[in-house]
């Protein structure tokens, strides 16, 4: 029974550190969650506002004194992609799902993929899938690191890739969806062509004070269209954070409910079994009280003292 007890009690307490190791994992994750969605929204403004002035210098220098895009064969076109994955496990199917959208869309595109995974467990993924990624960066553990982080990828896969204006580049992430769900999703950021133009062109500017552009046209164009990239991998790259810490909270309430249904069960049992001791060793002192409470009887030939 000594032996029963003990074991039932080292699992409980192996239960009840394994939760608390949990619940701190839940509170990282909550704190986590905050600070990626708050980025993203304070982008918002600065997104639009780079948008507004690449719209305002098209305007001013017209589409036609930008480089007409060059037609490439469909073999000969270098297709590039940043797929944003996670470091650390216990976040459910995160890296599986965007590796396999990325790995889905890409396989209907001709010419040669490079692509750029951003962590080591969305890497392994792509690799099963046959995306080898020529390069791998890792995840950033807050907001501060999410710019040097953009700045290695536009350097990496300009280095790599050559990437040009006229180069193909997607950028494939998990982005947060209602409650702890999310969505895997790609964006076009390359090449600029005539559809680009014609959604930057087709913003108004919000005020009836029509904008100048001070300096050349075609320079201050190529600073925003720099900023237009970084903007958008910044954002990818916090969105995929928020929704990879949100799949992780999401995991660990899980888990948290299934150690207090296994400690409810542990605790149930110890308290079975001891209660099972303590009942047999009362009845153990009862019958040995009642022996011991019986008159002894004479054994038979013998009789009383004369």
């Amino acid at each position: 029974m000594s032996d029963s007890t003990a074991s039932l009690r080292h699992q409980i307490d192996s239960a009840t550190e394994l939760q608390s190791v949990v619940r701190t994992m839940k509170a990282i994750a909550a704190s986590s969650i905050g600070q990626y969605e708050n980025s993203v929204r304070a982008l918002a403004d600065y997104e639009r506002t780079v948008a507004l002035g690449v719209g305002a210098c098209l305007r001013s220098i017209g589409s036609t004194a930008l480089p007409a895009p060059r037609r490439r064969p469909a073999a000969a076109r270098a297709v590039s992609a940043v797929v944003f994955g996670s470091d650390q496990g216990l976040v459910g199917r995160f890296n599986e799902a965007v590796a396999d959208h990325a790995a889905a869309t890409l396989a209907k595109l001709s010419g040669t993929r490079r692509v750029w995974a951003v962590g080591d467990r969305v890497h392994a993924r792509l690799v099963d899938a046959g995306l080898a990624p020529e390069g791998r960066f890792g995840v950033p553990t807050s907001v501060n690191a999410i710019t040097p982080l953009v700045g290695q990828i536009l350097v990496d896969s300009q280095r790599r890739g050559k990437l040009d204006a006229d180069s193909e580049l997607l950028l494939f992430y998990n982005s947060p969806a209602s409650g702890p769900s999310y969505a895997s999703v790609s964006q076009r950021l390359l090449p600029l062509d005539a559809a680009w133009h014609r959604t930057q062109l087709e913003l108004p500017w919000p005020t009836n004070n029509l904008p100048e552009v001070v300096g050349g046209g075609i320079a201050t164009l190529a600073t925003l269209i720099g900023e237009y990239l970084f903007v958008s991998l910044f954002r990818a790259c916090a969105e995929s954070l928020a929704s990879e810490n949100a799949s992780r909270l999401a995991a660990m309430e899980r888990a948290d409910r299934n150690i207090d249904e296994l400690l409810e069960e542990l605790r149930g049992s110890f308290h079975r079994l001891r209660q099972n001791g303590i009942d047999e060793e009362l009845f153990d002192v009862i019958s040995g009280f009642e022996a011991l409470s019986r008159p002894r009887q004479r054994p038979k030939g013998q009789g009383g003292l004369p």
